[in-house]
């Protein structure tokens, strides 16, 4: 594990801490990496959360992608919730994704 990916999962653990917060984890995309952040019914991101990310060079995915849209990071509907996603901009494009045969 890097040290930038211990850094995000530190985060993510963190995050799984606040009370609007029903979890928090890292995910992989073909070329980027995300924090996926899903939220309780009727909470939307704190500001502290929101700074925290900003902190961790975490953007919205739609906001980084150019999906439009007035929420920079929401992703969908849950059951209890909703769900946000996140692209980690500090290694943005690093990944790589292989076809196995």
């Amino acid at each position: 594990m890097s040290d930038r990916e211990a850094a995000l999962e530190d985060l993510a653990t963190r995050l799984r801490g606040y009370d609007a917060v029903s979890d928090a984890f890292l995910a992989k995309s073909f070329t980027d990496r995300h924090l996926i952040l899903d939220l309780e019914a009727g909470e939307s991101v704190p500001l502290e959360v929101r700074e925290l990310l900003v902190d961790h060079d975490l953007r919205g995915a739609n906001e980084v992608y150019g999906n439009g849209g007035e929420n920079p990071s929401f992703a969908g509907d849950l059951d209890n919730g909703t769900r946000h996603q996140f692209v980690d901009t500090r290694t943005r494009g690093d990944h790589q994704s292989y076809v196995v045969d």
